[in-house]
């Protein structure tokens, strides 16, 4: 039996990257993502060696990393900003994020709009989309740096790659334009739970994360960041430590006006 799986997860994957793009009607900017439940597969990045999932998660990143699709993307924003993602995460439209219907919660995929050639790198924490035929819905902020957020709808490559291509290639990016990456451990509704987190991690002898509020139409999200980021051994030691803590759902961020938080050495 555990030969099965391992077989049904390349078939699965292998089959999901033949479709070319199709055209799709252009309707409103944002899509519906509400389905009913599914089970879905998770690339915890903040996993350690000691791991129940960890030999799991070794054999499905390769066949993850050789994901190229092409298709029509769509957007969604204000309509679900603060809402339960998928992956039980709070939906930040400002964060760099998408919904995809097989690429594994919490793993990175580049996106390129095939018009302009622009491209984006954002990870997974939804699911969706359910609307027409599109492969991927983009939060605002990734279709707007795509230049897709007016016509609601463009035909896109993705390319899913791994934790460290995504650091490497956000770190090249942030360098050209004078800013860091950092790494995100949370995102909350509620600030006693950003602060119950931020302790938690301060009282395991780690750097104190910083409490960064953003607020869009009354409604703020607190999110819980480290940084900057120096190195790719740095964060996954980092990493390591936080899984400890039960801590796995990590994603890196690139912020332009925050102050300096507990440098990761």
């Amino acid at each position: 039996m555990n030969k099965i799986i391992p077989l049904l997860l390349i078939f699965v994957l292998c089959s999901c990257t033949t479709e070319q793009v199709r055209t799709s009607d252009i309707s409103s900017p944002t899509s519906v993502t509400t389905a009913p439940s599914r089970h879905h597969s998770r690339l915890n990045i903040g996993s350690s060696d000691t791991s129940p999932t960890s030999d799991e998660e070794e054999n499905l990143l390769p066949r993850i990393v050789r994901y190229l699709k092409q298709g029509v993307a769509s957007w969604y924003g204000p309509d679900f900003h603060g809402k339960k993602t998928a992956s039980g995460e709070i939906y930040d439209m400002y964060a760099m994020t998408a919904a995809h219907k097989t690429l594994p919660i919490s793993s990175y995929a580049r996106v390129t709009n095939l018009e302009n050639q622009r491209s984006v790198i954002v990870r997974i924490n939804d699911r969706g989309p359910y609307h027409g035929n599109r492969v991927m819905d983009l939060s605002y902020a990734a279709a707007q740096k795509l230049d897709l957020e007016q016509a609601g709808t463009g035909a896109v490559e993705i390319k899913a790659i791994a934790p460290e291509q995504a650091l490497a290639q956000l770190q090249n990016a942030a360098e050209q334009q004078d800013k860091s990456v950092y790494l995100q451990v949370g995102t909350f509704g509620n600030k006693n739970k950003a602060l119950k987190l931020q302790n938690k991690i301060a009282a395991h002898q780690l750097p104190q994360p910083e409490i960064l509020p953003s607020t869009h139409q009354g409604a703020t999200l607190y999110k819980v960041q480290m940084g900057p980021i120096k190195s790719p051994e740095s964060v996954h030691k980092l990493n390591i430590q936080l899984a400890k803590l039960g801590i796995t759902a990590t994603q890196f961020v690139t912020e332009t006006d925050q102050k300096q938080i507990s440098m990761i050495q």
